[in-house]
């Protein structure tokens, strides 16, 4: 046995014996023998987990009760009213995870579309402008982009323009910024314009929704049943049209792909051609209707297959092609 002196006292300490024997007397004493008590503890607890302390990782205003908190608390009758759990307010993520660019946002969903590029659709104006007055003279009064539906229920993506006396349909490529196609159409000629949504046969598997317009200068009764059933023919005696998918996208595609704009301008445009037209029957008056529209198609197979995927348009295919 050996003797540690401590403090001034003497502590008695047995070797191969991991605790302490403390001398009866010290015992009296009992600020030495509290603070004899808690060296021990410490040492218990060296090797375990113990003497390991949690730490809370709020924030200190977090401990601090809110308004509502304080508000709830002076406005609770202390004997009546069970007291509410406080409240405590967690900090918003700051971290945020996003697709980036989303391709389902609609500025990158128009980008698609080629006619949306910056000086695309300017471009095509320009190009027909100088063709127009370089082969006619005549002086473009309006033009918009419209969506044309053949007699097969087809879209297709058309430019159309109005002059003093003819109504272009314009079939215009916007990938390599040229005219592929022009069909004129004289004013005199036209006879009917047709108002009101698209109908189909009952049978029709492939139909559609909306509102469109389709003008006649020509009688569909006397086109021969080989014409009708070509997906191909470009000798049907009417077009229609309905409004253009990206009218939305901006300002400016809202006033050239709106259908009521068009039809505003297009018939007291007839109506002057008539006026001042010198030839006789059918020309002489402008029918305009509100019925539904027909288009007579059964199967639709090929038109479902190539409105869904919009074959119609100059659109970006990724890595497939056009």
């Amino acid at each position: 046995m050996r003797q540690t002196v401590r403090a001034g006292k003497e502590v008695k300490e047995c070797k191969g014996s991991k605790s302490r024997q403390v001398a009866p007397e010290l015992w009296q004493d009992g600020d030495d023998w509290r603070k004899f008590r808690g060296e021990a503890k410490e040492m218990s607890r060296i090797g375990s987990f113990e003497g390991f302390q949690p730490v809370s990782l709020k924030r200190e205003e977090d401990d601090q009760p809110s308004e509502t908190d304080q508000l709830s608390m002076e406005e609770r009758e202390p004997e009546t009213q069970v007291p509410a759990p406080k409240q405590i307010s967690r900090l918003p993520s700051v971290v945020e995870s996003a697709l980036y660019p989303n391709p389902y946002h609609k500025p990158y969903l128009s980008r698609k579309y080629f006619v949306t590029r910056p000086g695309a659709i300017e471009t095509a104006i320009e190009d027909l402008k100088g063709h127009i007055t370089k082969t006619s003279g005549e002086t473009i009064q309006g033009f918009w982009l419209l969506t044309e539906i053949d007699h097969w229920n087809n879209e297709k993506e058309r430019i159309l323009l109005i002059t003093e006396k003819t109504l272009l349909i314009c079939k215009y490529d916007f990938i390599m910024l040229c005219c592929v196609q022009l069909q004129w159409i004289p004013l005199s000629a036209i006879y009917c314009i047709c108002l009101g949504k698209f109908s189909f046969p009952a049978m029709s598997l492939d139909k559609r929704q909306g509102e469109g317009l389709r003008i006649y200068w020509g009688s569909p009764e006397q086109q021969s049943l080989l014409v009708r059933w070509n997906p191909w023919s470009t000798e049907m005696p009417f077009a229609t049209f309905t409004e253009h998918p990206m009218k939305y996208t901006s300002e400016k595609f809202l006033e050239i792909c709106k259908l009521s704009a068009f039809t505003s301008k297009l018939v007291p445009a007839i109506q002057n051609t008539h006026k001042n037209s010198t030839e006789s029957g059918r020309g002489k008056g402008l029918m305009v209707l509100t019925e539904p529209i027909l288009i007579e198609t059964y199967t639709g197979l090929m038109s479902f297959i190539g409105n869904r995927n919009k074959l119609g348009y100059s659109l970006a295919r990724g890595s497939i092609g056009f």
